[in-house]
């Protein structure tokens, strides 16, 4: 068969493969699939339609520029920033050691790791109390030798919310980690250079969409964290009260400022999604 024919049943077949997906494609969707699948797009969409609907839009400016809200959404950018800035300097380096290294049990260790992610924020924050409270197992230490008190004050509520967020840096950079093709890093040790050199310069650039990707993931879910933050760091207004606090006591005296609060919430969600769709969001 010459080239020319080749290239002729090879078209003839991209054509007709594409002709049998049409005609699929119009065979529709079975009625016991279609209605269940519409109804829970409803279920998801309806109450962010309603948020909307609802949403005090005239008195929106003088809504999120009163004291009270500016102070919750200071804190809580600042708070979701310095946790993200832990989880990265912590996380990071976790996560290179799940990927990279073999010890005993280190299933165990990264089933430990995501177990935030399944925990019961409430749950978290009364472990971080036990751990790090006044009378806590390392927390005493602390008060003791170095007269650090953890909860309820703003250090609290990073340290709560890094302890939320964390999980999602660290299955991120790993997934990136086993992605990558380690030949590059064993080279740079070849060459002479530490793992920890080979590491910094040879690995971090590698990974970096994949740490970026985390960082915004740990940084959105330290935004939104309430649990572990209240039963934590309490909800003192100007030093632990975070937006998800926020709302949940303006719903009780305030709803239009409760409503404004969710839609910035909102927002940073819809941001996040906008950000990560060409890395998870894309389709076949």
């Amino acid at each position: 068969m010459s080239k020319v024919d080749q290239s002729g049943a090879a078209t003839d077949a991209l054509v007709g493969g594409e002709r049998r997906r049409r005609v699929r494609a119009r065979r529709g969707v079975p009625l016991p699939l279609l209605v269940p699948g519409v109804l829970a797009l409803a279920f998801l969409v309806l109450p962010l339609v309603a948020l909307l609907v609802r949403a005090p839009w005239h008195g929106l400016p003088e809504q999120l520029t009163s004291a009270e809200v500016w102070q919750a959404l200071q804190l809580s950018l600042l708070s979701a920033t310095a946790a993200t800035a832990v989880c990265l300097v912590l996380g990071v380096p976790l996560a290179w050691l799940l990927a990279r290294t073999r010890f005993p049990g280190r299933g165990f260790v990264r089933a430990l790791v995501t177990l935030p992610l399944v925990l019961p924020p409430v749950v978290g924050g009364v472990a971080l109390l036990l751990a790090l409270g006044r009378n806590g197992v390392i927390g005493k230490w602390l008060d003791a030798w170095f007269g650090i008190t953890l909860p309820f004050t703003t250090t609290g509520v990073v340290v709560a919310e890094a302890f939320v967020a964390m999980p999602f840096l660290v299955i991120s950079v790993e997934g990136t980690l086993r992605a990558a093709d380690p030949r590059f890093e064993e080279a740079a040790t070849t060459l002479g250079a530490s793992r920890f050199t080979a590491f910094r310069r040879v690995t971090l650039p590698l990974i970096a969409p994949g740490i970026a990707a985390g960082a915004v993931l740990a940084w959105a879910r330290a935004l939104g964290e309430f649990g572990a933050t209240i039963t934590f760091a309490g909800n003192f207004p100007g030093r632990t009260q975070t937006m998800p606090l926020a709302v949940y006591l303006a719903l009780q005296n305030d709803p239009e400022a409760a409503i404004a609060l969710s839609l910035v919430l909102l927002a940073v969600s819809i941001a996040v999604l906008a950000g990560l769709r060409d890395r998870w969001l894309t389709t076949s």
